[in-house]
């Protein structure tokens, strides 16, 4: 099979991999790889993938001083010994992942390990990296020898483009990367969010398992496709194909009875047994067909998590907070929400703010129908969580990403600020969670309507000609532009205050208009998104409440 098959067992092969064309891959300009790799140019030639990840691998910008095959060959006998490979332990930075044969050898198999443990020598820095063995069972596919898979793992490792990200190597790392997709998740996938919130008790451990889907559980043929297109494009392939997994799990999964009474070992047969449905070929087109958010704002987003599990002293493995801890039965009270439908919406919030506790800032009950003392309560709180209780029954609200005191820079006009994490919902009488909806340009807050018989121009709901037609322009950043010195033309627009009233909206059309006196307030709904409004056109607020994120 020539010289690229001393350890893989071609029994257990897909035949149509020993197919001998195309032969040559001769492009080296990066959108003409990066259709080749997505079309599976050279997945149908075990030689030529060969040659092309080796290729790839080299152009990686590494270390200056980066372990080589010929290292391997000096430490192996020194720190393998005489010892079996097939019983050779794994260092505890795999975290006892699985380690895939993926129709490898007895040989193979061995080698693995032997390879790993030469890893571990000489990167004492790794802390976690649990995708390590199966990315190394991979790469032996496509290694003459031993020596030659150590180096292109070496090369993986030591990438130092700080705009290249590849595998990651601490705990730190490793959990904002869950945490990140778990926000993803729950922005691009709200329909599977929703199921693994109904039949899950802590969603973030469901999603802490999406590398191990990929690295661990999806067949060989898949995990090799996705492989090549992640050493063109980088980390955010994984991300997409993560996505698109539990996309076809809950199309598959929707309206069937349980299987078991847990989802996490669910899903985890789904991609084991995943050519039961779908084709590596409609896997990858369900992932690049998700109009997700762009690197740098990925890049962002992962920042902020990291930020997030420092403060915590979440640094080295430890059990995950889930959301039933977060929202401590015996320490929470509402007058509007009951302890279940605040962990329903602790789902929904950014992860990185899930590992927070909900602190009560303000509630009209206790401190009036003020505005001035809606705002003195709020200030100095990022995020906020408003809620809403109609004289009607009717139950909604809104998460806030941004500190209410930023209403100041617009002077004595009103004028928007916010991020795109906000969003607004309804949990009476159905729950629902309204996407945030961007207006990426300033301008367009002159496209804000007045209300009827408000003359003064100091309030106004939201138009729907200042939602965008053009999905695409629906993508949109996290965070505060303060937050990362962004300019200001970056950030979102979704709430703005002054002393006569308080607008918050966009979410999926929606628009929610309060008066100062929080007695009264309007909705407006764009039919565009072809959904239910949030409350009433009109409503009398019964009870008000600001909940802060407590530490």
């Amino acid at each position: 099979m020539d010289e690229y098959n001393r350890f893989v067992d071609w029994e257990k092969m897909d035949v149509t991999v020993q197919s001998q064309d195309p032969k040559e891959l001769s492009c080296t300009e990066f959108q003409e790889l990066k259709q080749l790799a997505r079309q599976g140019y050279w997945a149908k030639n075990h030689s030529l993938r060969a040659k092309v990840y080796h290729k790839l691998i080299n152009n990686i910008p590494c270390r200056t001083v980066t372990p080589d095959a010929n290292v391997y060959r000096d430490i192996v006998v020194k720190i393998i010994g005489k010892r079996s490979s097939s019983s050779l332990p794994l260092p505890e930075f795999v975290d006892n992942s699985l380690v895939p044969t993926y129709c490898l050898n007895a040989e193979g198999i061995g080698a693995v390990r032997k390879i790993i443990l030469c890893v571990a020598n000489q990167f004492p820095d790794i802390s976690f990296c649990p995708a390590l063995p199966s990315v190394t069972a991979l790469l032996l596919h496509y290694s003459r020898d031993e020596a030659e898979c150590f180096e292109k793992v070496c090369r993986i490792l030591a990438c130092n483009d700080p705009s290249k990200r590849l595998i990651d190597q601490t705990f730190l790392a490793f959990e904002s990367s869950c945490m990140t997709f778990g926000d993803l998740v729950n922005k691009y996938c709200q329909a599977a969010h929703k199921l693994m919130v109904a039949v899950s008790e802590d969603v973030l451990e469901v999603y802490s398992d999406w590398q191990r889907w990929l690295f661990g559980e999806l067949p060989m043929v898949y995990i090799a496709r996705v492989f090549d297109v992640f050493l063109v494009e980088g980390y955010k392939v994984l991300f997409r194909v993560a996505l698109a997994l539990l996309k076809f799990f809950h199309k598959v999964r929707a309206g069937q009875p349980k299987e078991s009474d847990n989802v996490q070992q669910d899903i985890r047969s789904f991609v084991r047994n995943i050519a039961k449905s779908v084709t590596p070929e409609r896997l990858l087109e369900k992932a690049f067909a998700i109009r997700l958010f762009s690197r740098k704002e990925i890049q962002l987003l992962q920042m902020a998590n990291e930020k997030a599990l420092q403060q915590k002293g979440i640094t080295v493995k430890q059990k995950r907070q889930n959301v039933h801890l977060a929202v401590h039965a015996e320490n929470f009270k509402s007058e509007i929400v009951s302890v279940k439908e605040m962990r329903d919406i602790w789902s929904w919030i950014p992860e990185r703010f899930a590992l927070c506790q909900p602190l009560l800032l303000f509630t009209t009950l206790e401190h009036g129908c003020s505005l001035n003392r809606f705002y003195s309560h709020s200030e100095g709180h990022e995020p906020t969580l408003l809620l809403i209780k109609t004289t009607a029954k009717e139950v909604c609200g809104a998460f806030l990403s941004t500190d209410w005191s930023e209403r100041r820079r617009g002077g004595n006009k009103l004028s928007f600020f916010g991020t795109g994490e906000c969003f607004v919902f309804r949990l009476q009488p159905e729950v629902e969670r309204y996407e945030w909806v961007i207006i990426k340009h300033p301008e367009l807050a002159l496209s804000v309507s007045e209300p009827e018989n408000h003359a003064s121009g100091s309030s106004s709901t939201l138009s729907s000609s200042s939602i965008p037609a053009d999905p695409s322009d629906r993508l949109s950043p996290f965070l505060s532009a303060r937050h990362f010195n962004l300019p200001s033309k970056t950030a979102s627009m979704f709430m703005a205050g002054s002393s006569e009233c308080i607008i918050i909206g966009g979410g999926d059309g929606q628009a929610l208009y309060l008066d100062a006196d929080l007695n009264h307030g309007r909705t407006s709904h764009c039919d565009t998104f072809n959904n239910q409004p949030l409350c009433s056109e009109s409503f009398q607020i019964s009870v008000l409440e600001v909940w802060g994120f407590r530490d």
